[in-house]
């Protein structure tokens, strides 16, 4: 057991704080004459946004009346109609439960972004989605939380987690510290450190048949997942030793200033703003393809300033307004977190891309954990999707499938991605029939 553990803190050693950092900017010249492709006529990449909000909305407030293209939006996302002929919106369908515990608030989510409610050891939507466009960017993937917390609904297993970045200010420098670079100067040198740390990782591989013969099956397995994650790092020194691809619309933001993480809506609103912003230009400028955003969690605790009582508190004390047939203070709330995916799409619309924009080779994947969240249905839970994914989406239009899997979404939006799969999903919620309604 020594030998073993021995090799073990000589991998880590080797490893050490080995970092990635490639800066994408572009200019028009490097695409064709209407900005929609390279100039050599490589598409532009694709990027997909995982955006959660808990709590959801009001059966029979949120859906369309009308099944197909040319809905209006039910009266609690009104919000989001300058934007409808963006947005595809999917109703009736739900979270299988098969003989599972239902978690209350954990159950939606699991089958929506992993496919199913009986294993959290799934790995979620967006990291599948890494997994196919997301390894030739300087960040694999980018997670952040609006409500001042590190909870994340990403995960490559039940045991790697990705934590979310509460902090705008962190993110930025992250993204557009430092060690962001410029691709357009003059000359281009590959730093020696990093091919030091390159080298180092390719010793690190060599040892690993090795040293999986002196371990039994469970660490072989956590060893195989510390190889996958050292491989991404070896693709992503491999990048900074070659000159980036430009892109055209890149430009770094202004720095400004973040609200204080935390729980009042209006805080947690504006520091989404400033994320929204920051991910525009991350995609713009190639740093991701991918990124989850939690705007609240499940059990939401974001309240009105000067209150004390919280989003998931109304939603089970609050009496039903006999007049309008809806908690009042609800709909306040659901509506907050309308018009914030409705500014995040406009971040991804504002940059123009010849005559289209970032939000037309994007995906924005909208879930939440229930259907209602006063009795914890997980039937009829309120799905969305913004963007054309470069034609690969039609949209604007509204499908109602009663009583499927809501996985059938995540796997939509995957194939539209271009990740290659054709069944997805675990047990009841397991399912190979793809939305053909929205599929180009």
């Amino acid at each position: 057991m020594s030998k073993v553990m021995n090799r073990r803190r000589v991998l880590r050693g080797m490893l050490g704080g080995a970092a990635v950092s490639v800066g994408v900017p572009l200019l028009d010249c490097f695409l064709n004459s209407n900005g929609t492709a390279m100039a050599g006529g490589a598409p532009l990449p694709l990027c997909f946004t995982s955006w959660f909000q808990g709590l959801g909305y009001a059966p029979g407030y949120w859906e369309p009346k009308t099944v197909g293209a040319g809905y209006e939006f039910g009266p609690q996302l009104r919000a989001l109609t300058p934007m409808k002929d963006r947005i595809n919106i999917f109703s009736g369908m739900k979270a299988y439960l098969d003989a599972h515990f239902a978690g209350a608030h954990g159950s939606g989510p699991q089958c929506i972004l992993q496919g199913g409610v009986a294993d959290n050891a799934l790995p979620s939507l967006d990291q599948i989605v890494a997994d196919a466009i997301g390894s030739k960017t300087r960040f694999r993937s980018l997670e952040v939380s609006c409500d001042g917390d590190q909870e994340s609904l990403s995960r490559r297993s039940a045991s790697a987690i990705n934590p979310s970045e509460p902090s705008p200010l962190a993110l930025y420098g992250r993204i557009f510290g430092p060690d962001f670079k410029d691709p357009n100067a003059a000359d281009f040198t590959p730093d020696a450190h990093v091919m030091v740390r390159r080298s180092a990782l390719s010793m690190v591989k060599e040892e690993r048949d090795t040293l999986a013969g002196d371990l039994g099956a469970s660490d072989r397995v956590r060893l195989d997942e510390y190889f996958t994650s050292l491989r991404e790092l070896e693709k992503r020194l491999e990048l900074e030793l070659q000159k980036p691809e430009p892109l055209a619309a890149c430009k770094v933001p202004a720095k400004g200033d973040q609200a204080t993480p935390g729980l009042v809506i209006d805080d947690a609103r504006a520091n989404h703003r400033l994320f929204a912003g920051l991910l525009a230009h991350a995609f713009a400028c190639g740093q991701t393809q991918v990124a989850a955003v939690k705007f609240s969690g499940s059990l939401s605790n974001l309240r009105k300033p000067g209150s004390q009582q919280t989003f998931h508190m109304y939603t089970h004390e609050e009496s039903i307004d006999p007049k309008v047939g809806y908690q009042v203070n609800v709909e306040w709330f659901s509506n907050q977190c309308a018009e914030s995916l409705l500014e995040f799409a406009r971040a991804l619309e504002s940059i123009r891309e010849g005559d289209q924009t970032l939000l037309d080779r994007s995906i924005v994947m909208y879930s939440t954990d229930g259907g209602y969240a006063r009795t914890h249905s997980t039937d009829n839970i309120p799905m969305m999707t913004i963007g054309r994914a470069s034609g690969r989406l039609k949209t604007g239009v509204h499908v109602s499938a009663p009583g499927d899997t809501a996985a059938r979404v995540g796997l939509t939006v995957m194939q539209a991605l271009g990740v290659p799969i054709g069944t997805w999903g675990a047990e009841s919620n397991r399912t190979s029939k793809t939305i053909t309604e929205v599929l180009a």
